[in-house]
């Protein structure tokens, strides 16, 4: 009765269900029935391995074991071979880059070293008075130049960017070295243009014998030298001939002889005497101002009269060359002696009135080869170019 009981009862689990009875028994134990499952998948795959490398197997059993390692040999050649090809081609890729790494390295020392001659020229510009709209000096621009470095080695899209920010340097240079040619230029042929009207001609540097040279070779078919040597040199030469003609504006009698600002009391031509009410030639302009008041030579030159001269008064005539003399008449006193060098706007006498005079002026005079001509014109010049002198 005990045994029907339990074995009627039907235990419970944990989640209601009844307990899954267990497999009906066979006449081999599970552990027989593994090993022997086990011997038979370990023979299945020795079997496998034994058919796939039985060519292989049979060679070496046959003594063609020498065959058979040749042939690896082979296979292992073939890929070293493959291998080198790839590691040939990589190497290469970085060789190229490398190669253009080095030659951005050596334009952008090029360019340095250019730029600081362009900036030289651009200061020197400046100093001159020239001043243009791309031309901009006190700019850092050392800062803003393009650095090649080591890191740019890994990729080509970073050395192109660099390539073009050293060809738009260039560009911007070049840009900045015509402005300041054509300025120069420009400028220059004004002022000789305004000198030789009135009859002076400037000493111009001639720059035709700097020395250059090399053996005659044909062109190549490369590109052309990115340089800004000759764009530079010409800036340099536009800028001595500006010098030169800036220069001749400060040494041509063509200043105002009294630093006053006064008017003109009588001019050059005929006009009535002062004196005789008749028609009378006048060789100079009569500027009134009061007695003692500082006369300025009107330019370089050599003090060649210091004295009395009928008509004049108390006289100083100063020779600037090229034929080319001023007087300056009726003084009160001399501040110079004969034979002294004296430059434009040097103090040299005082206004007064002696010899023939009406009341304190100053009598300015221009000769050339000895014959008087109209100073007006060449107050009028030096009026004209007296921007280029910066004041």
């Amino acid at each position: 009765m005990r045994h029907k009981s339990e074995s009627a009862a039907a235990p419970a689990t944990g989640f209601g269900r009844p307990q899954r009875k267990a497999p009906a028994r066979t006449g081999i134990s599970p552990k027989l029935f593994y090993g022997l499952f086990a011997t038979l998948l370990a023979s299945n795959a020795l079997t496998l391995v034994g058919f796939l490398m039985a060519p292989d197997i049979s060679r070496l059993m046959n003594g063609q074991n020498e065959i058979v390692f040749g042939a690896y040999e082979d296979r292992i050649a073939q890929l070293r071979i493959e291998v080198d090809r790839l590691q040939s081609r990589h190497f290469a890729q970085a060789g190229d880059i490398n190669l253009q790494l080095q030659e951005l390295t050596q334009q952008q020392e090029v360019l340095l070293e250019q730029h600081q001659y362009v900036k030289q020229l651009a200061e020197k510009a400046a100093e001159l008075g020239i001043k243009t709209a791309d031309l901009k000096p006190e700019t850092e621009d050392d800062a803003q130049l393009p650095l090649v470095t080591g890191s740019l080695a890994g990729g080509p899209d970073d050395i192109a960017a660099v390539a073009g920010s050293v060809k738009a340097m260039m560009d911007d240079s070049r840009l900045a070295l015509a402005a300041i040619s054509e300025e120069a230029t420009s400028s220059t042929d004004e002022i000789v243009d305004e000198l030789k009207r009135i009859g002076i001609r400037p000493k111009m540097p001639d720059l035709s014998g700097d020395a250059i040279g090399g053996p005659y070779l044909p062109p190549t078919d490369g590109p052309a030298t990115e340089s800004l040597v000759d764009d530079a040199n010409a800036v340099y030469e536009a800028l001595s001939r500006f010098k030169a003609a800036k220069g001749a504006i400060d040494l041509a009698p063509i200043h105002k002889p009294i630093g006053i600002s006064v008017r003109i009391s009588s001019g050059f031509g005929n006009r009535s005497d002062p004196f005789t009410r008749g028609r009378a030639f006048h060789a100079g302009i009569d500027f009134p101002a009061p007695t003692g008041t500082t006369v300025l030579s009107a330019g370089y030159g050599k003090v060649t009269f210091v004295g009395q001269k009928s008509g004049y008064g108390n006289l100083v005539e100063v020779t600037h060359g090229g034929g080319l003399v001023t007087r300056y008449g009726h003084l009160s006193a001399f501040l110079v002696e004969q034979g002294q060098v004296v430059n434009t706007g040097s103090p040299i006498a005082k206004v007064g009135s002696t010899g023939r005079s009406t009341g304190p002026h100053l009598h300015f005079e221009v000769r050339r080869n000895d014959a008087a001509v109209d100073p007006a014109g060449y107050l009028a010049v030096g009026k004209k170019l007296k921007r280029f002198l910066g004041a």
